[in-house]
């Protein structure tokens, strides 16, 4: 995405919430405006802010809608915390600069880079560079669960050996824009949201790997039990519920020497996803607690 600057403000909708609350915010306030969503955690007050920008300003009773919205998480166990709804103009320049105190370059090990397209910062040598702004849609690298599964992709990559990669559910495509730039091949990506595909893939060519990543709609639920074409690496950073229910279509995609990497899991919720994987053959071979989350690969 780039920044242009303009007299013409924008319209921005955010909810105060939790960490655990953020993904089903993100959610909620993307269905329901039915525009993207984005999200950033402030590790000083503890609070995530979930915001969605338009440049007209949101239809009346839309506060209502959304407070009705946050009890329906609420009801499902989530804390939403603060769950204040503001709704207010905001310039570009603002909205950018906004973005840019909290968007820094993170280095996954030492082949990849992933930064805004904003920094300035040079890749070390042999180092593949992601340009990802935020704003767009989930996934810019700094969220624990997408920070898991990128390094994966960067730790189980052999080099001079032909590894395939799928990303099921890939939000931004940042982490089949990672693996293409890692060489992975073939990379494919599904994202059951329309808007979503269409910004992976403008994100994909933005990077230059367009050509080298399959990004299509799809939906978990309709795989088929019996795939045409198995994976080396699988991602699927989804909810709970979803990974345990669609388990064995995801398993059967999977190489028998491949691995699984499971991300989207609250921590309070993960030995459930565990013990229902294990069920399907696989174990746990490496995990990781950040904050709310908790993130696995499984392995034959």
């Amino acid at each position: 995405m780039k920044f242009k600057k303009t007299a013409r403000p924008l319209w921005r909708i955010s909810v105060a919430t939790t960490l655990e609350a953020e993904d089903a915010v993100a959610e909620l306030l993307g269905s329901t405006l039915g525009s993207p969503s984005s999200a950033y955690f402030n590790a000083e007050t503890g609070v995530s802010v979930v915001n969605v920008f338009n440049p007209k300003n949101f239809p009346h009773g839309i506060k209502k809608e959304i407070s009705a919205g946050l009890k329906q998480i609420e009801a499902c166990g989530l804390k939403t915390g603060p769950g204040k709804i503001k709704i207010g103009k905001v310039r570009h320049e603002d909205w950018a600069e906004s973005w840019k105190r909290h968007f820094k370059p993170m280095e996954i090990g030492d082949s990849l880079l992933v930064k805004p397209s904003w920094s300035k910062k040079r890749p070390e040598k042999n180092q593949a560079v992601v340009v990802l702004d935020p704003g767009l849609s989930f996934g810019t690298g700094q969220h624990p669960t997408t920070s898991f599964c990128l390094h994966e992709i960067a730790r189980r990559r052999k080099i001079g050996v032909s590894q395939s990669f799928l990303d099921i559910g890939t939000g931004s495509g940042i982490l089949a824009i990672a693996a293409a730039k890692l060489a992975y091949k073939p990379v494919r990506a599904i994202d059951f949201d329309p808007e979503v595909v269409r910004v992976a893939r403008e994100n994909a060519k933005t990077n230059g790997v367009s050509k080298k990543i399959e990004i299509v709609r799809g939906n978990v639920i309709k795989f088929t039990a019996k795939p045409e074409n198995r994976f080396d690496l699988i991602c699927a950073n989804l909810i709970s519920n979803l990974l345990i229910a669609e388990r064995k279509k995801i398993v059967a995609r999977l190489n028998r020497s491949g691995t699984l990497v499971l991300a989207g899991i609250l921590r309070t919720e993960f030995s459930e996803v565990q013990r229902a994987f294990e069920k399907s053959g696989m174990k746990l071979v490496s995990a990781k607690t950040e904050r709310e989350w908790r993130s696995g690969s499984f392995c034959f």
